[in-house]
């Protein structure tokens, strides 16, 4: 039965192939099993097995291929995305363009170095050698004015060269360190960039310092020190005469030529400080700078060379020679010795001309200054191929070290020794020690050139080596084989070193204990209850309190601000306001139609009233003169003054509520006022108010004076009590004036016990007659002028027209500003009338000036208030950070304005725990090394 079904189902399958029948057919192709039956599938179609296979494989190798290439691009994407982030987050280096010179500028600066040099050229014009020469055995002839002409312009010439050199050489100190600082930064960018790439975070890795480095730093803590037992620290102190070698010495040891050349001038002006140390690499670094400079390189070393000259030339400055200024340095490479050395300038016997007058001296103390210490090591080097009897150091050295108990002698240049000296028992002795009176603990021979400077050291050490080994003096055996070559006198110096170090160094730390200990003793006594803050934690104090002061500028209250920049205001402006407004508008105002000549005016006996006559105004008022002239004069003074004084004005309110915010700190130190009053007065001077704010003042104040209608009853009293103050200050200025010229009153002579002098007298006697005479005009008439005159002659006082009318001039004023001053009176009252009227009413039509000006100044000092407010606080403020940043950039002006006990005794304390700490550390090294 089975069969049959089978049977017939191949045949429907042969008939009617369906989808299910073809995926039945493939499943069975793919696997090698029947679907139907569950057999194997028939030997009949084996090719199509294998292609089936090689098509797997070749899928599966393209799914492989997607996958690579999705990481790839995926990891690529993730990558960027990780560069960008860390790109933005980099400083900005655009300000770079701003500082360093473009093309342009370096073309024209060389253009004008090169003009200049031919210029100098043109004009100093040597003569040849054989016309010197024949100049010098005749007779000097006595030198002519076109000569002496021609000799002051190359002297003026050369010293302006002389100054561009020196801004040259400063421009090219600072755009190198510029180029160091970026150079590093550039490294490290690049080194954090590698990581970033290769998916790492960069790490901080701390390196373990040396022990010569830590020493080294040690050393640069005290630089300066004034101390006694700040120098005593062991180092290897070179001193000799003038090219006599002590710079080649110093190489040879270092293992690079470090230092620059000159060719029989003076190289070395200020001290040297190398800190040699061994290293995996050969390089040399300032302690003030980051770079490296590889001493492999001839680039690097070239650069490392006119680095070291353009520090000696700009210690030197100031029409100085030598600088006691320390240039500090650090060498590191393979080999080297760990040691200090400090390389000195070399001790001359004549000065030259273009030397300071006081150059020869200053090596000499400085020389001495160094070697005084008992624990310095003195490396005294000699020239071998000059008489011993021309030495200048030997003597100094045997002064500072009679006992040779730290001295080490170096006679150098013994291959010209060796040619020129007749006698070889000569260079014995010196090595013996038996030809100088000064004594050392050893004595070394070394030969550290062939006087050419592009040796190498290597091919130095090769030369010096051949010649000791080929030079008879050594063969006989005059001197032992350890006294020769630099290599051992760098043993040896090191050695000594560490020997003295060792030696010494506990004893300078228990010093400096014992000074800590006395420093903090006295500091507990003198100011108890005080942190000991040194003078840059007092400034960054002070600068914290100042700026938080500065920003209080903002919170205060606009009525506070409004009612100041108003009396500042009223201040500034009140002189203009009388003198050049209201007194000359009243003065034309005045009509004296009607008045009476003063030739016809009757005087009262002198006998009869002695009286003055009652003051009254008998003139008419022209109010429209008044308006008109008011007018005019308020415009002219907001067009070309008014806008300027408010900017003053504004400028002063803004420095007095300023210092009283400062005045008004409880608890501020009084050690930080220094600093803070001197902060301010230089952010108050540099702070400029905007341009603009000048021209929208002058509108606004424009807008504010052609209104001439008073509003409200408040307005109307506002002015009158303006005008009421502004008169009876003004009256008592003149009243003290009056006083002055006139003397003390009736009461004041007999209560007081004052008296007047015959000039007070005279101008009473003229100012009596003057308010007899009644007149109400700013200047007298000259018929009124002739009777003042006669009458006070019938009374035996004699004065002249002048004197008369300078008296005048305040006796006026008085009586003009008491009768304002019954005008203002009478129109407090006025206003219903004034309103009645609609403004017309003219008889306190200086009211209405006065409360014109009031509302000048109420809205320019509105306006102020808010220019202040948004602008000009945080201008002020902004101005404040820049001073306080250029102050802490400035440690003498830090130490002229934080000054007393308190702050010395905290700096010191500070540098002697630093001192300790550092030499606790060292000793610490120290003691696990041995």
């Amino acid at each position: 039965m089975s069969r049959i079904l089978n049977h017939r189902m191949r045949m429907s399958l042969k008939k009617t192939p369906s989808i299910v029948d073809q995926r039945a057919v493939a499943f069975t192709i793919w696997t090698g099993r029947s679907v139907l039956f569950n057999r194997p599938v028939p030997n009949q179609i084996p090719r199509r097995q294998y292609g089936m296979l090689i098509a797997r494989a070749v899928r599966g190798v393209l799914k492989i291929r997607y996958l690579v290439l999705g990481g790839a691009v995926g990891g690529g994407m993730t990558l960027n995305k990780k560069y960008s982030e860390w790109k933005d987050g980099l400083p900005d280096m655009g300000w770079l363009n701003d500082l360093l010179p473009d093309n342009d500028q370096w073309d024209r600066f060389t253009t004008t170095l090169i003009t200049a040099k031919d210029r100098i050229g043109d004009q100093l014009q040597i003569e040849p050698a054989p016309k010197i020469v024949n100049n010098l055995q005749s007779k000097p002839a006595p030198q002519t004015a076109s000569a002496r002409t021609a000799a002051e312009e190359a002297a003026a010439y050369e010293k302006r060269v002389h100054v561009l050199q020196e801004e040259v050489l400063a421009l090219q100190a600072r755009y190198q360190r510029e180029l160091q600082r970026l150079e590093q930064e550039n490294r490290e960018l690049r080194q954090q960039n590698m990581l970033l790439r290769q998916g790492r975070q960069p790490t901080t890795k701390k390196m373990k310092r040396s022990l010569i480095d830590m020493y080294s730093s040690v050393l640069d803590e005290l630089a300066g020190w004034e101390s006694g037992e700040a120098g005593r620290l062991p180092r290897v102190v070179v001193v000799g005469d003038q090219s006599a070698g002590k710079t080649s010495v110093l190489e040879m040891i270092a293992q690079a030529r470090i230092f620059p050349r000159g060719a029989g001038e003076m190289c070395t002006r200020a001290p040297v400080k190398v800190t040699l140390s061994e290293g995996p690499y050969h390089v040399a670094q300032f302690r003030d700078s980051s770079r490296e400079f590889d001493l492999n390189k001839e680039s690097d070393l070239a650069d490392l060379r006119k680095e070291v000259e353009l520090r000696m030339r700009n210690s030197v400055r100031g029409g100085r020679t030598v600088s006691s200024d320390v240039i500090a340095m650090s060498v590191r490479g393979p080999g080297l010795p760990r040691m200090v050395l400090v390389d000195l300038p070399g001790v001359i016997s004549t000065q030259t001309v273009d030397m300071a007058a006081d150059t020869r001296e200053a090596i000499k103390q400085m020389t001495k200054q160094y070697m005084d210490n008992p624990n310095a090591i003195i490396l005294c080097i000699q020239d071998g191929s000059v008489d011993a009897e021309r030495s200048n150091v030997t003597d100094l050295v045997a002064s500072c070290d009679p006992q040779g108990k730290r001295t080490i002698f170096v006679l150098t240049k013994v291959d010209l020794a060796e040619e020129n000296l007749a006698n070889p028992n000569r260079i014995r002795r010196i090595l013996e020690g038996k030809l100088f009176p000064m004594k050392a603990l050893g004595y070394y021979a070394v030969v550290t050139g062939r006087s050419r400077k592009d040796d190498s050291i290597q091919s130095i050490r090769e030369y010096e080596e051949r010649f000791f080994r080929s030079s008879k003096l050594f063969k006989e055996g005059l001197v032992a084989a350890g006294q020769v070559t630099t290599r051992n006198l760098s043993l040896g110096v090191a050695d000594c070193f560490w020997r003295m170090v060792r030696d010494t160094v506990e004893q300078q730390a228990d010093a400096f204990k014992a000074m800590r200990f006395n420093l903090e003793t006295e500091w507990k006594n003198t100011f108890p209850r005080q942190r000991e803050l040194d003078r840059d934690e007092l400034f960054e104090r002070a600068r914290a309190e100042l700026l938080d002061q500065s920003a209080e500028l903002s919170a205060v209250p606009p009525p506070a601000w409004e009612q100041r920049l108003t009396a500042e205001l009223w201040t500034s402006t009140h002189d203009r306001v009388f003198g050049g407004i209201y007194l000359p508008a009243a003065a034309l105002a005045h009509d004296d139609v009607g008045r009476p000549k003063a030739t016809q005016l009757k005087y009262k006996q002198p006998g009869s009233d002695r009286n003055p006559a009652i003051w009254l105004d008998p003139y008419d008022f022209d109010f429209n003169k008044f308006n008109t002239s008011v007018d005019i004069k308020l415009r002219e003074w907001a067009e070309s003054e008014l806008a300027k004084q408010s900017i003053q004005a504004g400028r002063d309110a803004l420095r007095e509520e300023f210092i009283e915010l400062l005045a008004r700190s409880q608890d501020t130190d009084p050690i930080y006022e220094p600093v803070k009053r001197a902060a301010v007065e230089e952010a108050l001077n540099r702070h400029q108010w905007e341009e603009r704010a000048q021209d929208v003042l002058r509108v606004l104040q424009l807008n504010a004076l052609q209104d001439r209608c008073v509003r409200s009853r408040g307005d109307w009293d506002a002015a009158v009590a303006l005008m009421e103050t502004a008169l009876k200050e003004k009256r008592d200025d003149v009243q003290r004036e009056l006083r002055n010229m006139t003397g003390p009153g009736f009461r004041e002579r007999w209560l007081r016990w004052a008296s007047t002098t015959e000039e007070q007298q005279r101008r009473a006697e003229v100012r009596t007659e003057l308010e007899r005479l009644g007149s109400c005009r700013p200047s007298l008439a000259y018929d009124e002028v002739v009777a003042v005159r006669d009458n006070l002659r019938r009374r035996g006082v004699e004065v002249d027209n002048e004197y008369i009318r300078e008296t005048w001039k305040p006796v006026y004023l008085n009586n003009f500003l008491s009768r304002a001053q019954s005008r203002a009176n009478d129109c407090k009252k006025s206003f219903y009338l004034y309103s009645q009227q609609n403004g017309a009413e003219k008889e306190c039509c200086e009211v209405v000036m006065f409360w014109r000006v009031q509302a000048a100044l109420r809205t320019t000092a509105n306006a102020l208030r808010q220019q202040i407010s948004n602008r000009e606080a945080a201008r002020l403020d902004r101005d404040l950070r820049e001073v306080l940043d250029e102050m802490a950039a400035d440690p003498d002006l830090k130490k002229k304005l934080l000054s007393g006990r308190r702050v010395e005794l905290a700096e010191e304390l500070k540098r002697v725990r630093q001192v300790q700490e550092k030499l606790e550390e060292f000793i610490e090294a120290l003691n696990k090394e041995k």
